[in-house]
C-alpha cells in the first residue's frame, strides 16, 4: 500500500527528474490493474493504445480508437488515486487539424479525466504539442520504435543504432521539449544512446527497452505480472507469473463442477421447512 497518500503531479515529475530520483511508470487498462499499481505506488500509469493488443486482441495498435481510449481511461482513472495517469492518444485522432487534435486530447481529460496525454511522433507534432500545453493540457512524447507507425518503420525494430539516426532522435527529443512537453517516452533504443539523449533534456526521459540510463521505467502490466502475455520481448522482466495461477484456479475449478464437488454446503443456502413443505410436499427428506 502507498505510504505517501499525495497525489503525483507534473512538478512531482520534473522534480525527480532534477533530483535524478527514478520514476516509475505502468501501463494498465482497466479498474483493478489500475488500483494494484497505484496502492504499489506506481509514480505514473499510463492507459496506453496498446490495449489493443493485450486486452483488445488485436495485432497492432492502429485498430484503436477514441472511444477505446475513453473507456479504458474512465476505468483506470476511477482505480488510481496517487499515479499520475496518462492516455495515448490513438491512431489519427492528433493527425488532422491542430482544432480536431486539441479537442481528442480534451476528451481524454475531461471525459476520461486522464491528467495528461501522450503522442507519438518528434518535430512534426511540435504545433500540436504547443497548441495542447496553450490549452491547458499537458503532453508526453513518444520517439523512438512508436508502434502507430510499425509499418512505416518496417516492423518492431530497435531504433537509432547508428549515429545518424541516433542524432535524430536526439533532434527529435529536443524539439519535443522545446514545443512544451514536459516528459517523454523513449522506446526500444540503445542504451548509449538513451542515456545522452536523458543528459542532454530538461524533462523526464522515461525508458522501454532503452536502458538503465534513463530518468525512469515503463512496463506493461501484464507482461510484468505475466497475465495471459504470451509475447515476451527482450526488455521485460517478468516479476511474477498470475497468468499460471489462473489458468490452475480454472481448471481446478472446471474439475470440481464436473465432480460436484463445488457448490459445497458452505457455498449453498436453504429454503425455510415450511416453504420446502410447500414446494415438495409433506415426504420430503430435510437436509
Amino acid at each position: 500500500m502507498a505510504t505517501n497518500d499525495r497525489p503525483i503531479t507534473t512538478s512531482s515529475i520534473r522534480k525527480k527528474k532534477e533530483t535524478r530520483t527514478p520514476i516509475t511508470m505502468v501501463t494498465a487498462y482497466d479498474y483493478p490493474s489500475a488500483k494494484l499499481a497505484d496502492e504499489a505506488c506506481a509514480d505514473m500509469i499510463l492507459v496506453g493504445d496498446s490495449l489493443g493488443m493485450v486486452v483488445l486482441g488485436y495485432d497492432s495498435t492502429i485498430p484503436v480508437t477514441m472511444e477505446d481510449m475513453l473507456h479504458h481511461t474512465k476505468a483506470v482513472t476511477r482505480g488510481a488515486k496517487r499515479a499520475f495517469v496518462v492516455a495515448d492518444l490513438p491512431f489519427l485522432s492528433y493527425h488532422g487539424t491542430l482544432e480536431e487534435a486539441v479537442k481528442n486530447a480534451g476528451r481524454l481529460m475531461q471525459e476520461g479525466l486522464a491528467k495528461a496525454v501522450k503522442m507519438e511522433g518528434g518535430r512534426e507534432l511540435a504545433p500540436i504539442i504547443t497548441r495542447c500545453v496553450q490549452a491547458g493540457i499537458p503532453v508526453v512524447g513518444h520517439i523512438g520504435l512508436t508502434p502507430q507507425s510499425v509499418h512505416q518503420l518496417g516492423g518492431y525494430k530497435v531504433q537509432g543504432r547508428d549515429l545518424e539516426a541516433a542524432q535524430k532522435l536526439l533532434d527529435e527529443a529536443l524539439a519535443i521539449q522545446e514545443a512544451g512537453a514536459f516528459a517523454i517516452v523513449l522506446e526500444c533504443v540503445p542504451e548509449e544512446v538513451a542515456g545522452m539523449i536523458a543528459d542532454k533534456l530538461d524533462i523526464a526521459v522515461i525508458g522501454i527497452g532503452a536502458g538503465v540510463t534513463c530518468d525512469g521505467q515503463v512496463l506493461v502490466f501484464h507482461d510484468l505480472v505475466g497475465y495471459a502475455s504470451d509475447i515476451t520481448p527482450k526488455f521485460v522482466k517478468r516479476y511474477a507469473n498470475i497468468g499460471e495461477t489462473i489458468r490452475e484456479a480454472i481448471e481446478t475449478y472446471n474439475k470440481e463442477v464436473e465432480a460436484r464437488s463445488f457448490p459445497g454446503p458452505e457455498h449453498v443456502f436453504h429454503a425455510s421447512e415450511e416453504t420446502i413443505k410447500e414446494l415438495y410436499g409433506e415426504g420430503v427428506k430435510q437436509s
